[in-house]
């Protein structure tokens, strides 16, 4: 009788994977011992394994080098990470080893640029995105980075005030991008986004405003939809019509050059996963070579923000079970050691799901539970995610303690829940580590942050 923990993994998904595999029946994640990070650090516990991110950036590359090569495709493709993803030194240092681009959204995304570069981080011509609704002090601080004449800075407008704002910051010729608002979903609560400009101003704003400005160059048209990057029929309506733009502006702007489809690529948040990033690439560059063609254009250069796709799988945490309360004949609750609103904020703010597995205790028998975290709010549970709308776990036992991961966390989490500030209730920040490969790709960790204490919180709150 299969009545196993390992044996509803084996009857539901294709186990092990290219990530997950199981050692001395414990989880392992790309070849790190789980067990041992648990022993050595405690729980709770978040890490990234860095590699992964070099890992992913350059499986984009590759995309997008094989379909351009395949198709005879004109232009170059720019990889740009999205910092909003996540903002941490560790993540852009291995981000930038990678000679790729940097997307900004806010003013102090300007500051880490600065730094970056003069630590020898981020080398001179490197594109620097500007994304997002542009501030004072953001504009200040964009116009700062042209003067310096250091990096190649392409403000992407968000609405019309903004080149204004630009052009009185500074004396500088400068390059632009524009952002087209996007039509969103039709089940969202509102028809078009809130970023960017509508598709119908874009060649009239550029006929009144840029065609005759010799300080102001036109380079790129930017394009992104809240769904991001999916084979669905609503995404190629808004990569046709972003297109028909593009080919109508390119007729009268000769400057632009360049197509920037935003971020989107999905990440794997199930064991059931399936996405066919080639494919989509393929589908994406035809498109583009097509439309451009069918307009006697050449084909644009295509940038590309992945933030998510980027870090996103580089994350992980780890919590212990500490209690399970039977609270009716049904419903069975299993207490972690930490909170699900506050260390991982995308589970009740968005719903999102994330890949949880055991780490041990793979050949005991599984039983059907809901997770709940330390809050005193009712929202701070996670009852839902790939076995068909429920958490199946191996039974607690208050004498074998259980051990529970949530993976590819990277993207979002620490800074939604607000790295090292006041949590709700005062549940503390984890600890949390970074895990490397050295030359020899031998396994090595280094902590990042110790676990918040009360001497934190009391000196945040003023005590």
């Amino acid at each position: 009788m299969r009545t196993k923990y390992i044996d509803l993994i084996d009857q539901t998904f294709d186990f092990p994977q290219d990530e997950f595999n199981l050692r001395d029946e414990c989880l392992s994640f790309h070849g790190i011992d789980l067990m041992r990070l648990v022993e050595e650090y405690g729980t709770p516990l978040k890490f990234n394994y860095l590699p992964q991110i070099s890992n992913n950036i350059q499986r984009a590359k590759g995309w997008f080098r094989e379909a351009m090569h395949n198709l005879g495709y004109g232009g170059n493709y720019h990889y740009s990470y999205c910092t909003k993803s996540s903002h941490f030194s560790f993540v852009l240092d291995e981000v930038l080893k990678n000679n790729v681009h940097i997307e900004t959204s806010s003013a102090f995304d300007i500051d880490i640029v600065r730094n970056l570069y003069d630590s020898g981080k981020l080398a001179a011509g490197q594109y620097i995105i500007c994304n997002g609704f542009k501030t004072e002090t953001y504009i200040k601080n964009i116009a700062g980075l042209i003067e310096d004449g250091n990096l190649n800075v392409i403000p992407v407008v968000d609405n019309i005030q903004e080149l204004q704002d630009l052009l009185d910051s500074t004396d500088k010729d400068i390059n632009i991008g524009i952002r087209i608002a996007s039509e969103e979903e039709p089940k969202f609560e509102f028809y078009t986004s809130r970023l960017g400009i509508r598709y119908r101003e874009i060649v009239p704003f550029y006929k009144a405003m840029l065609q005759d400005n010799p300080r102001v160059k036109v380079k790129m048209l930017h394009f992104f939809i809240n769904t991001g990057i999916n084979d669905t029929a609503y995404y190629w309506n808004e990569l046709t019509k972003l297109l028909r733009i593009y080919c109508d502006l390119k007729k009268v702007c000769p400057s632009l050059d360049s197509l920037n489809i935003g971020g989107g690529f999905p990440i794997k948040k199930s064991l059931a996963f399936d996405f066919d990033y080639a494919y989509m690439v393929r589908e994406i560059l035809t498109q583009v070579k097509r439309v451009c063609q069918d307009n006697d254009i050449p084909d644009p250069d295509i940038f590309t923000e992945f933030g998510s796709f980027t870090v996103g799988e580089s994350g992980g945490a780890i919590f212990s079970i500490l209690h399970q309360k039977q609270q009716n004949d049904r419903e069975k609750w299993n207490m972690i050691d930490s909170s699900f609103m506050t260390n991982l904020p995308d589970t009740w703010a968005i719903n999102q799901r994330f890949i949880l597995l055991p780490i041990n205790r793979w050949n005991d028998d599984y039983e059907r539970v809901l997770l709940g975290g330390l809050t005193c709010d009712s929202d701070d549970y996670y009852n839902s995610e790939q076995h068909s709308n429920a958490i199946y776990l191996p039974k607690f036992d208050k004498n074998k303690p259980l051990y529970l991961g949530f993976f590819n966390t990277g993207a979002y989490q620490e800074t939604i829940g607000g790295f090292g500030g006041l949590k709700h209730c005062l549940i503390p920040e984890p600890k949390h580590i970074l895990i490397k490969r050295d030359e020899n790709g031998k396994l090595k960790t280094e902590k990042f942050s110790e676990e918040q204490t009360a001497t934190d919180y009391l000196k945040i709150l003023g005590y």
